[in-house]
């Protein structure tokens, strides 16, 4: 459980392998909790590696458990690098060939939550 002080908010970061990964493909946070006071803009960062030629990356939202994870976006990344779907443009994110970030500008109390990045290889 989280508890948040003077509107500090948290984002639990975690990471899942639950989209199509092959034997040796891996995703791993790069820190488990960033937090942030309402109105900044905070980055999240999860590590990837694969042989794939080609990746996709999801970021998710997780309010609570009784409810399921929330679809953000996804971004290409390698030979996929120029595609991407961004529903809120409050959001935005970066790829690397080994990397993927999110950014979340103009935090809210409701962006306290858990994040789930994962790996879709091509």
């Amino acid at each position: 459980m989280v508890i948040c002080h003077d509107m500090l908010l948290y984002l639990c970061l975690s990471l899942s392998h639950f989209i199509g990964l092959i034997a040796g493909d891996t995703i791993s946070p790069e820190r488990d909790q960033v937090s942030g006071t309402e109105g900044q803009t905070v980055k999240l960062r999860c590590n990837y590696e694969t042989t794939a030629g080609a990746a996709l990356l999801y970021w998710y939202k997780h309010l609570s458990d009784l409810q399921a994870p929330q679809f953000i976006l996804w971004k290409g990344a390698k030979s996929r690098s120029t595609y991407e779907h961004i529903p809120d443009k409050r959001y935005e994110s970066q790829t690397s060939d080994s990397t993927t970030e999110l950014t979340i500008r103009t935090l809210t109390l409701a962006d306290t939550a858990l994040y789930y990045c994962a790996l879709e290889t091509q």
